[in-house]
């Protein structure tokens, strides 16, 4: 196992959002100054036919006055106003349909523009949630492992002051060397505990802690191959501080169908791992982005502005969907991915979330 694992956000496919943004407004502009030539070139044009028409009707009144040597004259300004008038319409007609299909590219683009960065979005949100999973996936692989360490299970199985001394000291030296965790706690099958690495630190030893709910689950395992995933909360013996609690029990023997001798609790140090994730996320300025991760119930329990944690539930509109992306009322852009789960780590319900602002 690995003493830490790397939080840098893996590239993704579609990282050059900011080349995809640059040739969308360029398109957008683009499109735009062909539909400025359009209507200035139009307009030109009946202002050239509206000379047209005022010289066929001076025409006109020079030919009435010349009488019956004027008539042939007569005919030929007709024909000059006619022309004018077809001109007139043709480039009216002209400029109506170059707005329109102008206007409908750019609407085009707005839409195809939108849904890159909504698929971006997600992409970037599964790239926050795959990061988490497989950081916790570690954490249920070292809390089973070290619940099978010798000296664990000597101190679970008498907890005399030699066994404890030497279970705390073998905790603290993995602490030294897993810098993710704040503190590991050794617990009888009455919730008190009797041994933790951090002992200068947090005086955890002699504190029961039967009424959380996660040493309750851990009671309840049924080998020494499963374990229990606690929800992110703060921890009063902790210094009050964010941690996702892990667990495993401690058994006989150190074997997996041995007797549950006590359970093992390890505090994953949640808020500056987690912290790390979501504001490691590569979005842009330009996006305006809150980067999240949210529980099964929809409790913030990461953000990247830091606002909100574990006191915040957002409204996530998911229409049964494990993935997507919409706008609120507001316009605002909310990309969502739920958890995928990573190896035998199945995940608990939690989402990657991007709100980008309007």
């Amino acid at each position: 196992m690995s003493a830490a694992l790397g939080l840098k956000a893996k590239p993704i496919a579609n990282e050059p959002a900011d080349d995809d943004s640059d040739i969308s407004a360029l398109i957008n502009r683009l499109t735009a100054e062909v539909n400025q030539i359009a209507v200035d070139k139009t307009k030109a044009i009946q202002q050239i036919t509206n000379q047209m028409k005022m010289l066929a009707l001076n025409a006109l009144i020079e030919s009435s006055r010349a009488g019956a040597q004027g008539a042939g004259f007569a005919v030929v300004a007709q024909e000059v106003r006619g022309v004018g008038q077809q001109v007139e319409t043709i480039a009216r007609e002209l400029e109506s349909q170059l707005t329109k299909r102008t206007g409908d590219l750019v609407s085009s683009i707005d839409r195809m523009s939108q849904r890159s960065r909504g698929e971006r979005m997600v992409d970037l949100s599964l790239n926050a949630i795959e990061l988490i999973d497989r950081n916790l996936y570690e954490r249920t692989c070292d809390v089973r492992w070290w619940a099978t360490d010798s000296a664990l299970v000597d101190c679970a199985a008498s907890p005399d002051g030699a066994a404890v001394s030497h279970a705390s000291q073998r905790l603290g030296v993995i602490l030294g060397a897993y810098t993710v965790y704040l503190d590991l706690w050794l617990c009888d099958l009455e919730g008190n505990v009797i041994a933790n690495g951090r002992a200068d630190r947090f005086r955890a030893v002699g504190q029961n802690v039967a009424h959380t709910k996660w040493f309750r689950e851990a009671k309840t395992l049924r080998s020494g191959d499963d374990y229990v995933a606690g929800d992110v909360e703060n921890q009063p013996l902790l210094g009050n501080a964010q941690v996702a609690t892990y667990c495993a029990s401690v058994r006989a023997g150190g074997q997996a169908n041995g007797a549950p001798i006590g359970v093992l609790a390890i505090h994953f140090d949640w808020e500056a791992q987690a912290r790390a994730i979501v504001q490691g996320v590569r979005v842009g300025d330009s996006d305006k982005a809150r980067v999240l991760l949210v529980d099964s119930n929809l409790r913030v329990i990461a953000a990247s502005d830091g606002q909100g944690i574990l006191s915040e539930r957002i409204s996530l509109s998911l229409n049964g969907q494990r993935s997507g992306f919409y706008q609120d009322r507001s316009g605002t852009l909310v990309a969502f991915h739920a958890t995928p789960g990573y190896e035998t780590y199945r995940g608990l319900g939690w989402y990657g979330v991007i709100v980008c602002g309007a």
